[in-house]
């Protein structure tokens, strides 16, 4: 138990985000989730910080908001906040393949460049970063949300190298379809209870943040076992 250290989850205000705060904060771990609105969760130990992760200018002032009130012993970050826009690339907004882009690969690296100096200073500490299985295999009408999570992907192995002489860990994490609103806006998707549980995703990242100091996870991969059901 880390009580005198916190946690930053982005994406936090619901979903995997949501479900890992509630996890850490059960097990005596202190928060700081950012997200662009606020959950409907309070908890002695949670501190909420209104972040876009696609503006540079929110991280950092996000970062200095979180330093202020909760000071410089980060243990871990969690890189959680993303989204997907699905159709075939002649047809997908321009827009939303920057938007992707922007939120799920700029805004995963403006928080690990805020949070790594700290990190360094105290030679510990842990980033994981959740990627997709979209991140390991192509999908159809998901060049754009694959191309973001194959980034994640690379990012993640490199930032391994380059930190693990300091102590500091990273993990990248590749779920399959979880029960969240991710699938809200996805054409022919529904979510249902045979999809992966945000809990579950909670509990494997409280398990990586409480290995050993010497023992490192770089790569996670996470299925449903049954994604149709059991036979009938």
């Amino acid at each position: 138990m880390q009580t005198s250290h916190y946690t930053i989850i982005t994406g936090v205000s619901k979903g995997i985000g949501l479900a890992t705060a509630q996890l850490l904060n059960e097990k005596g771990y202190t928060v700081a989730g950012w997200g662009r609105n606020a959950p409907a969760y309070t908890h002695p130990n949670f501190h909420f910080f209104s972040c876009d992760v696609s503006k540079l200018e929110q991280v950092n002032a996000a970062m200095e908001q979180t330093r202020k009130k909760l000071g410089e012993a980060v243990f871990g970050l969690i890189n959680n906040a993303g989204f997907g826009h699905f159709g075939k690339l002649e047809d997908l907004p321009i827009e939303k393949w920057h938007a992707m882009f922007d939120t799920n690969v700029h805004g995963l690296m403006y928080c690990s460049r805020a949070v790594v100096p700290l990190l360094k200073a105290q030679q510990a500490g842990h980033i994981i970063n959740i990627s997709s299985i979209a991140g390991l295999n192509g999908i159809v009408q998901g060049s754009g949300y694959s191309a973001t999570k194959f980034a994640v992907r690379g990012i993640s192995h490199s930032l391994y190298a380059e930190l693990r002489e300091d102590g500091i860990k990273v993990s990248c994490v590749y779920p399959g379809s979880v029960a969240t609103n991710f699938f809200d806006e996805v054409e022919g998707v529904t979510t249902n209870p045979n999809m992966l549980q945000p809990q579950d995703v909670a509990l494997l990242l409280l398990q990586l943040l409480e290995s050993s100091p010497n023992f490192l996870t770089v790569d996670v991969e996470i299925r449903p076992l049954q994604p149709k059901g059991k036979k009938s």
